[in-house]
């Protein structure tokens, strides 16, 4: 059985830039940064979730994609075509003002949503998250 995830990727058009966004913008913490083979290993997660590993990869050819399908992707990436996930917090309003002071480009302002309070917004590239403050269901 599956007992949990460690890491999960997310391209980037920059790997700089998307960790300047990630530690300056959204607070996380660098957990690994290492070049192996001539590939940069760049993973960031929340400080409160150590458990968890958001590896920024880098758009590029190589075994798995080669230089046409690259170009699509960044095309798509670009366009936010890709979801990338949800991330949680206490209090979605006051999160939201926080990362919007920072420089975070949101899609609009917090949501009232039958599972909770939600913010929608991008990375520098093009990667969209859900910000949600989850519903108490108790």
């Amino acid at each position: 059985m599956i007992s949990s995830m460690s890491h999960t990727a997310l391209y980037v058009h920059d790997q700089d830039e998307a960790l300047a966004f990630y530690t300056e913008k959204l607070g996380f913490e660098v957990r690994t940064d290492m070049t192996m083979d001539g590939f940069r290993w760049l993973t960031v997660g929340p400080k409160d979730q150590t458990d968890l590993q958001i590896v920024l990869m880098k758009l590029a050819p190589s075994p798995m994609m080669d230089e046409a399908t690259v170009a699509q992707m960044k095309d798509l990436l670009s366009k936010g075509a890709f979801g990338a996930g949800v991330f949680n917090t206490a209090d979605c309003k006051a999160t939201y003002e926080e990362l919007r002071a920072r420089g975070v480009e949101f899609m609009g302002e917090p949501q009232e949503r039958p599972y909770g309070i939600e913010a929608m917004f991008k990375d520098n590239s093009g990667n969209w998250f859900s910000l949600t403050q989850p519903r108490d269901f108790g």
